[in-house]
């Protein structure tokens, strides 16, 4: 399948299959495909009962029902995907910015560097200092990573993506099966600490950062932070 073909298939899938289970889709939904990653970018997504349930100071209910909705559109996004192309879906994220209503996909493929190549690391200006402030937040909300690199997907989407984070607590909590409890604390403190360095990432990418989203594979100790860029106009 053509690539931008593809990436219309998704967008039009995603943005039915939300307003199928949630009641409301999202305004807008941009697929973009870069290599093995499928990185999908939704906004203007939030139904009347979750914002009202917002306005009553709830707005964790609306973090587990999504969580919870989530375990089932997770096998049907990767399904639908795995049929479109052809690599196996290997890793899965996503992350919500209820405030903003917006949110993030990202399906990682596996497949043979033949038919997805990586795209380049690390390779735009100023990467050394981002990835230096990542890991200082980093170690600040558990530990230094013990790999981590970045990929520019496009102008618009940065991904950080870090390996061997998590603690010996957070490996016992989820162990002990609260998976979800230390998601949706990991989400929110953790993005507390970015958006607090959202005026330095900025500077060093030279665009405005539009929204930050961080999830986890808590099996594989690995995380993805997307970053969504507006670039300057002399950038662009």
């Amino acid at each position: 399948m053509v690539k931008t073909n593809f990436e219309k298939t998704i967008s039009s899938y995603i943005g039915r299959l939300l307003r199928e289970h949630f009641g409301r889709g999202p305004g807008n939904v941009v697929c973009s495909v870069s290599g093995p990653y499928v990185v999908i970018q939704f906004s203007n997504f939030l139904s009347p009962m979750e914002q009202s349930l917002m306005d009553s100071d709830q707005t964790v209910y609306v973090e587990k029902t999504r969580d919870l909705m989530m375990e089932t559109l997770t096998k049907e996004i990767t399904a639908y995907v795995e049929l479109n192309t052809e690599g196996r879906v290997a890793e899965f994220y996503y992350d919500w910015n209820l405030t903003e209503r917006t949110g993030m996909m990202i399906v990682v493929l596996s497949s043979s560097d033949k038919e997805h190549p990586l795209p380049q690391i690390d390779d735009y200006k100023n990467s050394g200092a981002l990835i230096k402030d990542i890991v200082q937040i980093t170690s600040t909300v558990q530990k230094p990573p013990e790999e981590i690199y970045s990929i520019m997907q496009n102008p618009r989407t940065l991904l950080i993506i870090r390996k061997g984070i998590l603690i010996l607590l957070e490996k016992e909590l989820i162990r002990l099966g609260f998976h979800e409890t230390l998601r949706i604390t990991k989400r929110n403190l953790e993005k507390r600490f970015l958006f607090e360095y959202k005026e330095r990432f900025e500077e060093h990418l030279d665009a405005e950062v539009k929204d930050i989203f961080v999830d986890w594979d808590f099996d594989g100790d690995k995380s993805f932070i997307l970053l969504h860029l507006k670039p300057s106009q002399k950038g662009l």
